[in-house]
C-alpha cells in the first residue's frame, strides 16, 4: 500500500455529529472524498439534509440522522442508524458543540451545565453508542479546541473546562479501547477557523487574535479536515490517546 493509498477510507462509515454547518460540514465533505459513507447528525434537520443532499449529488453515500448527542437513547439511535443503512461503524467524529462566554461570577447552573452536556457528556454518550460496534482498526476523533490549553480574553469557563475534559476522556477510552478493541482515539483542538461560534466574535477581538497566531490568519476549514482524515484513516495507524492542536500556533505564543 503507498503513502496516499493509506489515507483512503474506501468501503469505510464514518458517523460525524455537529454535521449541519462549520467544520462538521467540511469534516464529512472530506471523509466522503476519501471513500467513506457518512452519516451525517445534528439536530437541525434541514440544514443536515441539505449537507447530506451536497454529498450524494457529488457522488458520495450519505444520510442524515436527527440526534440529541445530550440524550444516550438518541446517540444510540444514530448508531443503529449507521448500522442498518452500511451495516458497519468504522470512524466517530465527536464534533457536536456549543459555547458560552459569561463571566464565571454571573454565569448559572443551568448555562454551565448546558454546555458541559453536549461537549462532553454527548460525546461520552456517542463513544459508548458506537464503541459497542466499532471493529479493531476503528477510529474515534473528539474535537476539542485550543481554548482546553490556553485563553483567549473572552471569559468561557464552561466551553474551556468542557473541553479539556473531552482531552481527559480521549486519553482514558484511548487506554481503555485500543489494546483491548483494537479502537483508536485520538483528538484534535481546533484554533479559529470560520465556524458559527467564531461568527459572533468582533473583528477587533480576532485582530487580537490574529496577532498572537504565528500563521497571522484564520485557519481554513479543509485545514482541518485534512487532519481529521489522517486520524481517521489508516495513514495514523501508530497514533493513539493524542491531541493534535492545528492552531497557527497561537497556543504557543
Amino acid at each position: 500500500m503507498s503513502i496516499l493509498d493509506q489515507f483512503l477510507l474506501t468501503d469505510r462509515v464514518a458517523i460525524v455529529t455537529g454535521a449541519s454547518s462549520g467544520l462538521g460540514v467540511a469534516f464529512a465533505r472530506a471523509l466522503s472524498d476519501t471513500g467513506a459513507a457518512v452519516v451525517l447528525g445534528a439536530r437541525r434537520t434541514d440544514r443536515l439534509a441539505e449537507v447530506a443532499a451536497s454529498i450524494t449529488q457529488s457522488g458520495g453515500r450519505a444520510i442524515s440522522v436527527p440526534v440529541d448527542v445530550t440524550d444516550p437513547e438518541s446517540c444510540a439511535a444514530l448508531a443503529g442508524a449507521a448500522l442498518a443503512e452500511y451495516g458497519r461503524i468504522d470512524v466517530l467524529v465527536n464534533n457536536a458543540g456549543v459555547g458560552t462566554a459569561v463571566p464565571a461570577s454571573r454565569e448559572t447552573p443551568d448555562q454551565f451545565r448546558a454546555v458541559v452536556d453536549v461537549n462532553l457528556h454527548g460525546s461520552y454518550w456517542m463513544a459508548q453508542a458506537c464503541g459497542r460496534h466499532m471493529e479493531p482498526g476503528s477510529s474515534i476523533v473528539n474535537i476539542a479546541s485550543v481554548l482546553a490549553i490556553t485563553t483567549a480574553g473572552l471569559p468561557q469557563a464552561a466551553y474551556s473546562a468542557s473541553k479539556a475534559g473531552l482531552m481527559g476522556l480521549t486519553r482514558d477510552l484511548a487506554n481503555q479501547w485500543t489494546g483491548r478493541k483494537g479502537i483508536r482515539v485520538n483528538a484534535i483542538a481546533p484554533g479559529y477557523f470560520p465556524t458559527e461560534m467564531t461568527s459572533q466574535y468582533t473583528e477587533e477581538y480576532l485582530d487580537s487574535m490574529r496577532s498572537r497566531m504565528l500563521i497571522p490568519r484564520m485557519g481554513r476549514l479543509e485545514e482541518c479536515a485534512a487532519t481529521l482524515v489522517w486520524l481517521a484513516s489508516p495513514a495514523s495507524s501508530y497514533v493513539t490517546g493524542q491531541t493534535i492542536v492545528v492552531d497557527g500556533g497561537v497556543s504557543i505564543t
